[in-house]
């Protein structure tokens, strides 16, 4: 879902760094590395010069792969993408969907970066990387990241609108480990850029999506809850889950009769959908007519904004 063309020509897509930002920002993480490996082994030479050669060695060794393998592999990790040579250069190691690395994604690239970067002195990363559309060298293909510009002159962050107040928390026991980075990438893009399109291809983009997203769940989406919509609480469940593995908070547990819908005040509780296998297959958007919802009993609703939505009466 990667590729998703619209109808308006609208640009949708990261900022890939290329090879010349992205050499110098290895050279000063090399800098850093190599200055630290050399005082760590002078320090380790006066210390085991009792022992005998072999212990020596191995001391070497494991030296040399604590500083120049152990520590990149740290540093990515624990900073989300941002070593100190990245920082310098303003760039950023991301997933293939835009999202914050884990240590799996860090440590596929510390790997595959002594092959590429310290054993052939950099030479496989840079054939790699010219060879790319996005200038990814092997570990960024294996480890499924994407290493992007964040100081971008004149760039704006667009950030994905929240969910409508009344579908907040409601897809909280949602299976999402099988849905892949680049639906997810296609859908915030989507989310980001839907006021620039036109309403008409902005419909049916939505509707795709939603449709492939409920393909990948296994789940309907709730009856009445338009397209868009959808796609926007079903990312903010995902976001909010990151931002939790993240700050390593507790995620919600799922229940076991499916996801629970959150309370919204001043309206009344919803109930909880049963677990996805009692329903049949999922109608795609606008194939049938909606079946009607139950209206909340009245209170105070907010006026929707332009380009908003505003829950099924």
């Amino acid at each position: 879902m990667s590729d998703l063309v619209t109808g308006d020509a609208v640009v949708l897509g990261l900022r890939p760094a290329r090879l010349p930002s992205r050499a110098l920002a290895i050279v000063l993480d090399l800098v850093v590395y190599v200055a630290g490996y050399v005082i760590l082994s002078v320090g380790l030479a006066f210390a085991t010069a009792s022992l005998d050669a072999a212990a020596q060695a191995a001391v070497t060794v494991a030296s040399f792969v604590l500083l120049l393998v152990g520590v990149p592999i740290a540093v990515e990790t624990l900073t989300h993408g941002r070593s100190l040579g990245k920082l310098a250069c303003g760039l950023r190691v991301v997933r293939d969907d835009g999202g914050p690395i884990r240590f799996r994604h860090a440590l596929v690239r510390g790997a595959m970066g002594v092959v590429e970067l310290l054993m052939t002195f950099g030479a496989v990363a840079c054939i790699a990387s010219l060879v790319s559309a996005r200038g990814r060298r092997l570990g960024d293909v294996f480890a499924g990241t994407l290493v992007v510009r964040e100081r971008v002159p004149g760039a704006r962050v667009m950030p994905v609108p929240p969910p409508p107040p009344w579908l907040a928390g409601r897809f909280g026991g949602l299976d999402l480990s099988a849905v892949p980075d680049g639906l997810w990438l296609a859908i915030r893009q989507y989310l980001t850029r839907m006021d620039q399109l036109d309403p008409r291809v902005g419909a049916e983009m939505a509707a795709r999506l939603a449709d492939d997203l409920v393909a990948r769940t296994g789940a309907p989406a709730p009856a009445g809850v338009p397209a868009a919509a959808f796609l926007m609480a079903v990312v903010h469940e995902r976001q909010s889950r990151d931002a939790a593995r993240a700050f390593r908070q507790a995620a919600p547990v799922p229940g076991a009769a499916g996801y629970a819908p959150a309370a919204v005040t001043g309206a009344a509780p919803v109930p909880a959908y049963g677990p996805p296998a009692a329903y049949g297959p999922p109608a795609p958007y606008g194939a049938g007519p909606v079946p009607p919802v139950a209206a909340a009993p009245a209170a105070p609703v907010e006026a929707p904004r332009a380009g908003g939505f505003a829950p099924p009466a």
